[in-house]
């Protein structure tokens, strides 16, 4: 394979953004990319494996048994018979190609880079001479399934046309990062330039159902260069909640569902479809950022501040209501029916990131980091085959709330949450670390190596440390020459003891008597943080180390008043992860778990359970992180407890 240092896409991807103004005219961070990065801790790096080992051929054995690709085979004449499943069947299969081609990059597999160069080949042959492609359609027109609309771009509040078009173009970049094969790459152009032809500033006024173009064509005019992506993403926000001129068909019959009941510039309430919303608002930080605007940056800010401050699980989950897999009002934040979509989790931690990179503020990454540690994470089972659709904060252990079931399941009819997560898990060393002029930032504390080219100089970084379980970060700087710089450290929302930013919730003990510490070569550095960082800068030489302490706590967490369904309850934490009470550790019962200021904790190693983690003991009872509970069969669960 073709070194992807060396692809001209990641070029265009990721050295472009180092001239995009962000937040108040400032130079937009650059993330260091993933290929760069080398996760070496023993948390992260066990996940990403078994993602590349088990997760992602897992996901295309199921693509096959469900019929996703003979669906391609179909709609490219190299198989008989009808389209089976749903109108948007195709998506799976396109983010588990994502998945695979990031695979790809970090690590190298032969019969895998073989698998996907040969459903490519199956995949542009079922592409329609013009561009378009959408197997729904292009097997039997005559026929598509239900939602299709009886003919192109009919039927947009519900074909998932456009839905699709996206995820293609995303797997594409990926495929062309990988290898540096065009093959899908050419395909993803020939669609988005048809997709600019009926769409673009003559064409129709409609808009996607279901948002995620947006970031794919954002995506694409990195790789190409070619504005009319960019341009085309700005005009589907911009025609939001703006029906004139839109045939039947193509607008949604609950326009609030589809976050389209207000042009974009006036939304201030997150409502709707969770999955759709956060996509959408990743889209417009795109936009915001390549094109310093100042009403859309408002717009999300208000947005922004909504989720955070009133719709967001302790655990970074996102959507309250399971009808509509939808935001509920404020402070709407039921435990036992939470919906808090794994995609939607993904979503967040996409959103926040763009969020993080155009301003350099640190509170984005608080959010983004709760998400990945809890609300992400407990997605997907420690041997990478099993999924949570939704993600509830409180089980009975008889209720089936996972798609009909009280367990992880292995696949879903709607196979969204599974292939999302194969395609995140091998793309989470590029959320590590970012730069800026000659400031580099240190996001997520996980154990890492990298290189960062700062002017004419590289400087290599190597991060060890035992986070989540431990506070002590240890980080080695070798630049190749000596020269100054500036090391910037996030400190934690939640070691600045403060959950989320906001009042939705706060601790209710007193800050720890540790404090944070930063050491450079031994010496006591100022540890003061602004916008959530301490920068540190001197003259760096190689071999020189920083020590950051961050001490871990167990904290009782408490609800805002307007939280129903917490009002006289409490949560725990400590560090990133939030931890809950399973019944197989409490007698089978956590329906008399309470914890109250007078409870006792301690933190216990057992690496022996549960691919090994850190225990809680609370009082008579034992508290596993939330992200590890469902591993021993059905069962009743708690986050939030009586505290009294």
């Amino acid at each position: 394979m073709r070194s992807p240092a060396r692809t001209a896409i990641q070029i265009g991807i990721f050295l472009s953004t180092a001239f995009v103004t962000g937040a108040a005219g400032q130079e937009r961070l650059r993330e260091i990319p993933f290929p760069q990065v080398k996760v070496t801790d023993a948390f992260w790096s066990k996940r990403i494996q078994t993602n590349a080992a088990v997760t992602v051929p897992s996901c295309f054995r199921k693509c096959e048994i469900f019929g996703q690709i003979d669906n391609f085979k179909r709609a490219a004449k190299l198989l008989g018979g009808e389209h089976v499943g749903t109108q948007f069947y195709d998506g799976p299969v396109y983010k588990v190609l994502e998945g695979a081609a990031y695979t790809l990059i970090s690590n190298p597999d032969p019969k895998l880079e073989k698998y996907v160069e040969d459903l490519i080949k199956i995949i542009v042959a079922a592409q329609e001479p013009d561009g378009y492609l959408y197997t729904a359609r292009t097997i039997n027109p005559l026929k598509a399934p239900p939602g299709s609309g009886p003919e192109r771009w009919s039927n947009l509040s519900q074909s998932h046309e456009l839905f699709l078009a996206g995820h293609m173009y995303e797997a594409a970049i990926a495929h062309h990062r990988a290898t540096g094969r065009r093959t899908l790459l050419d395909a993803a152009v020939r669609n988005a330039d048809l997709v600019v032809r009926v769409f673009g500033e003559s064409g129709r006024p409609d808009v996607p159902g279901h948002q995620e173009i947006e970031m794919a064509l954002v995506k694409l005019y990195y790789a190409t260069g070619d504005r009319r992506y960019l341009n085309q993403a700005k005009r589907f926000l911009d025609l939001r909640g703006r029906y004139q001129g839109r045939a039947p068909g193509t607008t949604s019959r609950r326009p609030e569902y589809t976050q389209d009941h207000l042009p974009v510039l006036e939304q201030s309430s997150a409502v709707g479809h969770a999955v759709r919303a956060l996509y959408m608002y990743s889209g417009m930080t795109d936009v915001a950022s390549l094109l310093n605007d100042a009403a859309y940056a408002a717009a999300l800010d208000r947005l922004w501040q909504n989720v955070v401050r009133k719709k967001t699980y302790i655990t970074g989950g996102l959507g309250a209501r399971r009808e509509g897999e939808a935001f509920g009002e404020d402070y709407e934040l039921p435990n036992d029916v939470a919906y808090a979509e794994t995609c939607a989790a993904i979503g967040s931690v996409y959103w926040n990131h763009r969020l993080f990179l155009s301003s350099g503020n640190a509170k984005y990454l608080d959010v983004l980091e709760r998400t990945l540690y809890n609300g992400l994470l407990s997605g997907v089972s420690l041997d990478g085959e099993h999924f949570f659709y939704p993600n509830p904060l409180a089980s009975d252990g008889k209720r089936a709330f996972n798609m009909g079931q009280a367990t992880r399941q292995p696949w879903f009819k709607v196979a969204c949450c599974p292939t999302n997560v194969c395609r995140f898990l091998p793309s989470l060393p590029g959320y590590l670390y970012a730069v800026r002029g000659s400031d580099v930032f240190v996001n997520l504390y996980i154990g890492s190596r990298t290189t960062v080219r700062l002017a004419e100089n590289e400087v290599a970084v190597a991060q060890q440390t035992q986070y989540p379980w431990g506070g002590e970060v240890r980080i080695t700087v070798r630049p190749a020459r000596a020269a100054r710089f500036a090391l910037n450290l996030r400190i934690p929302g939640w070691a600045r003891n403060e959950p989320l930013p906001g009042d939705l919730y706060r601790y209710a003990d007193a800050p720890p008597r540790g404090r944070v510490k930063v050491e450079v070569n031994g010496k006591a550095a100022p540890a003061k943080p602004e916008r959530g960082f301490v920068r540190v800068e001197r003259t760096w030489r190689a071999g020189d180390i920083i020590r950051l302490t961050l001490p871990l706590p167990v904290r009782r967490v408490v609800s805002h008043e307007a939280v129903a369904a917490n009002r006289g309850r409490v949560a725990i934490e400590r560090g990133p992860l939030v931890y809950c009470f399973e019944g197989a550790d409490n007698g089978g019962s956590v329906q008399e778990v309470s914890v109250n200021a007078a409870t006792a904790f301690k933190a216990e190693v057992r690496p022996d359970m549960l691919g090994g983690i850190t225990v809680i003991r609370a009082g008579k009872h034992t508290a596993i992180p939330y992200y590890a509970w469902s591993h021993r069969g059905a069962g009743e669960m708690a986050v939030w407890v009586r505290s009294k």
